[in-house]
């Protein structure tokens, strides 16, 4: 067995690396038929079941993904702790090319994996997938949100709750929540991302955009006169708000040093490459909203298809724009006790947990 796992690319280290994090449970999922390589992560489920997307993205090993999927699920345990929602955190990776690898056997597949946990995770669209994929699992799964006949796409969501994140910061850094005149720099134009370029847009904010897609870049610049840059230079440029809005780990030794910005507030999940990176930007004066604080609008809008009285879009917004009040709260907790708008983040997300983890426990007749 230790032969076949080190032939995989993963190791033992795998229930090291789970009560490192305090993960309660990994699924690996394998379809012979379908090509299904999958990864389910259950990281705390305190506050209710597991809720969280499912990304599909062409990883380069199977250590990789796994690393993803846990990195993810716990932030999202955090992310629904801090928007008040009666949810753990959950995640799922699927290990394949989103524009090349795609088939209806494979979501399938995946959604019987979903099923056979039977409620401890729900799944939706992430990045990599769409809510046509999404569908697709919910043939086989009654545990999935997202869908086009519910809630739909949460993009939009994501990228008004970062909006109003981005409003938030420069209100505490400037004084003023005006776009008007401001420049921002969005790296990544998918499907949140190109959202938020139009609600900057329309704003007045000057747009500096980036991705690895030619065509997304095309898009922004003729929908919203933005400026091209190549991928690796959005570091480099000057503005006032820093958009992370593509994958995670950007914020680390080599590009903190770069940045000419005084906010990064952005879509993408764990931006920051290592804790201490927080403290590095506070450092340099720069003002960090934390990701899964910022990006809690997507959760946010799908958590409605709950409600007693069903999705509806207009209840949903209104809650995804308090994301500006649990920005200003991080930012208040940050400057009272001295700490990083990180540390401030996980603060207010654990103190939800704990709390609530203390109530007492009853007996339910089944």
């Amino acid at each position: 067995m230790q032969a076949e796992l080190k032939q995989t690319g993963l190791s033992t280290r795998v229930f090291e690396r789970m009560r490192e994090s305090g993960h309660e449970q990994v699924v690996f999922c394998h379809d012979r038929v379908s090509g299904l390589k999958a990864i389910i992560a259950i990281h705390d489920t305190t506050l209710g079941p597991a809720l969280g997307g499912c990304r599909m993205w062409p990883y380069a090993s199977e250590e990789e993904a796994l690393i993803d999927v846990l990195r993810l699920s716990r932030g999202m345990t955090y992310k629904n702790a801090a928007m008040g929602l009666n949810f753990g955190g959950g995640k799922a990776v699927i290990i394949g090319d989103p524009r090349r690898d795609k088939s209806e056997e494979l979501f399938r597949a995946f959604g019987k994996f979903v099923e056979s946990l039977g409620g401890r995770y729900i799944t939706a669209e992430d990045v990599g997938t769409t809510t046509d994929d999404i569908a697709t699992v919910a043939a086989e799964t009654r545990y999935v949100v997202g869908l086009p006949e519910r809630s739909g796409d949460p993009s939009p969501a994501t990228a008004y709750g970062v909006f109003r994140g981005i409003k938030a910061s420069l209100r505490e850094v400037f004084g003023d929540e005006s776009l008007s005149g401001r420049t921002v720099a969005v790296q990544g134009i998918g499907n949140v991302g190109y959202h938020l370029c139009r609600y900057l847009h329309e704003a007045g904010a000057r747009l500096i955009v980036t991705d690895i897609f030619q065509d997304r870049v095309r898009q922004a610049v003729e929908s919203f006169d933005a400026t091209a840059v190549p991928a690796d230079e959005i570091y480099d440029v000057e503005c006032d708000v820093f958009a992370p809005c593509a994958l995670g780990a950007i914020l680390n030794d080599d590009t903190i040093p770069r940045l000419k910005c005084r906010i990064v507030a952005g879509s993408a999940n764990n931006q920051l490459a290592e804790p201490r990176h927080a403290a590095e930007l506070a450092r340099r004066g720069i003002l960090y909203a934390p990701d899964y604080v910022i990006n809690g609008g997507g959760v946010m809008n799908v958590s409605e298809e709950y409600h007693p009285s069903g999705y509806n879009r207009d209840r949903a917004y209104a809650r995804v724009a308090r994301i500006y009040d649990k920005l200003q709260q991080v930012y208040a907790i940050s400057r009272s006790e001295g700490i990083t708008t990180a540390e401030a983040a996980d603060r207010m997300a654990e103190d939800r947990i704990a709390r609530l983890g203390r109530l007492k426990a009853f007996h339910l007749p089944r």
